[in-house]
């Protein structure tokens, strides 16, 4: 019987050894043929559970003395202390535990037993030795359900480690992307505006600086991640100048919801490069945040050359940002999550992102 390591484990022994008590408790009644159910069932269950806690007792202690006095027996084994040293446990805390609850069973009842010295008498003996039987059975029992419990948790563990290993990887793909798409255009504008490339360089310094640091965090507030966008959308106003105007609508009740960095950028920059840097006018970019029930509603929208159709929705779809956005999501919500790009009425293009609020 392995210490419980967690509020559920703990309630899981205890409802198996209640579970325990209770057969054993009623094979005695079977078995006996006479006497009361009740009262097979009171020794039962005064003797099953001081079983259970002398033994739980016993290797707890000698888990802590083997800690201190050899300091190999690691944390996550959970002080189990394995079956050599186990055994001498088992056999003491069932001894005790039997004969206790004989004591107690008769102070409740008002019967008078015959404790476990008295090994000369056959019934005594035979009861010594299935009680011992079934408290090896029980501790083999509670050693396979909590090591499989364990199994469980290691394999959720690393299913985890692994998807926000993978969220990493995603996310420093994207960066670059971002900013040779942003140097890109700079290299651009050294030939054509040099002024205009100095400030551009400057604001580029300035957004590096503000986002390096949060962009490694596995979740940021949804406020931080509108005020990254505010600053790349400023590098892209000094390129674009009038032709781009923005719109960030972000309720104040919504600024502290987590979600993962850099999320929107892709959307953005995807809003830009196909909606508005092809239309000739330009247009607004508008993002926003909303709560529908239980859902967290992001929006990317712009009022750009749009998208012609079914074919341009699916090729647009397939680029390297979209994509990104798709498998992050996929790996961070599962199927909690949906991604929508389509057409909007007027003209432009929509962007929408749902993720559990």
């Amino acid at each position: 019987m392995t210490p419980p390591t967690s509020s559920h484990s703990w309630l899981t022994h205890i409802g198996g050894t209640v579970a325990i008590c209770f057969i054993v408790g009623l094979l005695n009644y079977l078995i006996r043929g006479s006497g009361s159910l009740q009262l097979s069932m009171l020794y039962s269950f005064t003797v099953g559970m001081q079983i259970s806690a002398y033994i739980q007792l016993l290797q707890a202690g000698l888990a802590w003395l083997l800690r201190r006095w050899r300091g190999d027996l690691p944390e996550q084994r959970h002080g189990w202390v394995g079956w050599g040293w186990m055994l001498p446990c088992i056999v003491l805390g069932a001894l005790a535990g039997y004969s206790g609850g004989l004591w107690l069973g008769d102070l409740i009842s008002g019967n008078h037993t015959l404790q476990p010295w008295n090994l000369g008498d056959r019934r005594v003996a035979l009861s010594v030795g299935f009680t011992l039987l079934i408290s090896l059975l029980a501790t083999l029992f509670f050693v396979s359900l909590f090591k499989l419990q364990t199994l469980k948790l290691e394999q959720a563990q690393a299913q985890r480690q692994a998807a926000e290993a993978r969220l990493t990887l995603l996310q420093s793909q994207l960066e670059p992307h971002m900013l040779f798409n942003t140097l890109a255009h700079l290299r651009v504008l050294i030939k054509l505006r040099p002024d205009e490339a100095q400030r551009m360089l400057d604001q580029l310094i300035a957004y590096l600086r503000a986002t390096l640091q949060a962009s490694r965090a596995t979740e940021h507030p949804l406020s931080e991640e509108f005020e990254r966008l505010s600053d790349y959308l400023a590098l892209m106003q000094l390129r674009m100048g009038e032709r781009l105007r923005v719109k960030l609508a972000l309720p104040a009740d919504l600024s502290g919801v987590a979600i993962p960095p850099l999320l929107l950028q892709p959307l953005v920059e995807n809003a830009i490069k196909h909606g508005l840097e092809p239309h000739v006018e330009g247009g607004e970019l508008r993002v926003t945040a909303a709560r529908e029930g239980q859902r967290l509603v992001l929006e990317v929208a712009d009022s750009g050359a749009g998208l012609a159709g079914a074919t341009e929705l699916t090729s647009v779809g397939t680029g390297f940002g979209l994509a990104q956005v798709r498998e992050r999501l996929a790996q961070r919500y599962g199927a909690a999550a949906s991604f929508e790009l389509k057409p909007q009425t007027g003209g432009g293009s929509v962007a929408r992102i749902e993720i559990p609020a």
